[in-house]
């Protein structure tokens, strides 16, 4: 704080105080920050090292095998399906290659 001499403080001499206030306001606010980051990087290492690795159950190959063969069995009952009930005909038909080339001799021409 300025000395007072005598009389009220100045306008310029408050203009300064007020701009010293904000630049140390400014620097401990860096400095907050600054700590905060480093604490937030202390945990995140801490919670790295501390983590326990997962099992997983049913390995990704496994899991992509499973999903090609079910839908390879979803297309087939679809087909079973379509073909017999919708199409009036022997589902079982819906499986063989003559009926599929029937079928492409019809839409090609």
């Amino acid at each position: 704080m300025p000395e007072q001499s005598s009389g009220p403080i100045k306008r310029t001499e408050r203009k300064e105080l007020r701009k010293k206030e904000r630049l140390l306001d400014r620097k401990q606010n860096r400095q907050q920050k600054h700590e905060q980051r480093v604490d937030k990087k202390k945990r995140k290492q801490e919670r790295k090292q501390n983590k326990i690795p997962k099992r997983r159950l049913i390995p990704i190959w496994l899991k992509i095998v499973l999903v090609l063969v079910l839908s390879a069995i979803a297309l087939l009952i679809g087909l079973m399906v379509g073909y017999g009930v919708l199409g009036n005909g022997n589902p079982t038909d819906a499986l063989e290659l003559e009926t599929w080339e029937h079928i492409i001799r019809i839409v090609t021409g």
